[in-house]
């Protein structure tokens, strides 16, 4: 079938992405009237990310397409945008907000978010056999399948991505051997679901301080890092000369090249280190070592907070972070752009399953917030860390202040490593529910 959206030239679909970033902070910038009152009840963020999806949606641009010639023959293509951003202006994002952090700082953030990190799991762990044994009741064929068509088996990508990312994903993929022709329907599912439950809490984000007064939250850990860096952003502020400019330029995409270089060889290094382990068990549960991508982020943030600790950092005085701002906004409307909302209608049943699934991750996380008194920061960062990864961790964070990023990347990559252990145990579960 031949779905070929109407501009596929990637700097066409670029300038429609950042025209839709602009008008979001255009009407969000005026004062009183209708866009006033819009932007206290739906945040910029969701709408940096609504609008792409709604281009998609409409067919004016796509993340992937097919073409079919005049002979029958099909052809796939795709965006590299989404690339792009997450490859390159992601990990620069991440050195320029992590500049001015004051790590002592994010460690005094305290115990609740290590909790809220590792509860969003639990809540993915037991949601996934609560999520089939519910469906079952209403729809048995839903979660049937036998041999390597069973929907356990497709599921167990989904925790091995919820939980840690795509390195953990390909490793359930191979552990349980799920049929790779319906492979693409799980994946299908992950967008999806993982987009929604994105978009609610960017919602959230705009009613934090309602959320916060209902939870009973003490963010005065978060409110003094917060304090600390606008402290030292105003200490150390000055009007941009070119020269500093092009330095905090060189700074980011200095340090995401030495992150490329490094994952480089890095990754293959621990690949075949990793491929040359007896136990296959044992051996997938480190798989994500030879992610690239795991030490590419992991790599331009440990080099960001090194130079926290040099005279790299009063260039937050010359607007880093605010660089790195334009660099997060620009992948978060590439993730957008990944969300045609039409394809929710196409297979309800999976996506019952993961609805149901995330409502069970959801709703663990408010539950335990709510008693010990975590703010709402650590409980969409918690969550993202798993659900999100480390592409999508650090936009929730900075979402409070550009100087939280980083936060959302150490929960991140942490999530990488208890990744597919923690969805071995899920499926091991799912199977018994599903009577597999």
């Amino acid at each position: 079938m031949d779905n070929t959206p109407l501009f596929t030239d990637d700097t066409i679909v670029f300038g429609i992405l950042m025209l839709s970033l602009g008008f979001v902070f255009y009407t969000e910038s005026l004062k009183g009237g209708f866009w006033e009152k819009f932007y206290k009840i739906v945040p910029g963020l969701f709408m940096a990310y609504m609008i792409p999806a709604l281009w998609t949606t409409l067919g004016v641009i796509a993340p992937e397409w097919t073409t079919v010639s005049e002979s029958g023959e099909t052809s796939e293509h795709s965006s590299n945008l989404y690339y792009v951003s997450s490859r390159y202006l992601l990990p620069a994002a991440l050195v320029l907000m992590t500049l001015s952090i004051d790590l002592k700082a994010v460690f005094n953030l305290g115990w609740k978010a290590l909790v809220m990190f590792f509860t969003g799991t639990l809540g993915i762990i037991i949601g996934g056999p609560i999520a089939i044994l519910l469906i079952a009741m209403v729809s048995p064929d839903t979660v049937g399948g036998v041999g390597p068509d069973a929907v356990w088996r497709g599921l167990s990508t989904l925790a091995g991505s919820w939980i840690g990312g795509g390195a953990n994903q390909t490793a359930m993929l191979e552990i349980y051997g799920y049929n790779q022709k319906l492979y693409g329907g799980m994946v299908f599912v992950d967008i999806v679901v993982a987009n929604i439950w994105m978009a609610l809490i960017l919602i959230g984000i705009g009613k934090r301080n309602r959320i916060n007064t209902w939870l009973k939250a003490d963010t005065s850990s978060i409110e003094e890092l917060k304090e600390k860096v606008t402290q030292f952003s105003e200490k150390v502020k000055r009007n941009p000369s070119l020269t500093d400019i092009m330095i905090i330029g060189a700074i980011a995409f200095g340090a995401v090249s030495m992150a490329h270089l490094c994952s480089n060889f890095l990754a293959p290094f621990f690949d075949d280190l990793v491929a040359g382990i007896d136990s296959p068990t044992t051996r997938n549960v480190f798989t994500f070592l030879g992610s690239k991508f795991f030490w590419m982020i992991s790599i331009a943030t440990l080099i960001a907070i090194l130079l926290s600790y040099t005279k790299a950092k009063n260039y937050e005085g010359a607007g880093a972070s605010k660089f790195g701002s334009v660099f997060i906004y620009i992948l978060v409307a590439s993730i957008g752009m990944k969300m045609d909302l039409t394809l929710i209608f196409d297979n309800l049943g999976l996506i019952a399953i993961g609805i149901v699934w995330m409502s069970i991750h959801a709703l663990l996380l408010i539950g335990v917030a709510k008693l010990i008194k975590a703010p709402y920061f650590f409980l969409a960062v918690g969550s993202q860390a798993n659900v999100g990864g480390a592409a999508s961790a650090p936009i929730v964070a900075s979402a409070f202040h550009p100087s939280l990023a980083t936060v959302g990347v150490l929960l991140a990559v942490f999530g990488y490593a208890v990744g597919t252990i923690a969805a071995i145990g899920c499926t091991i579960l799912m199977q018994l529910a599903a009577g597999g």
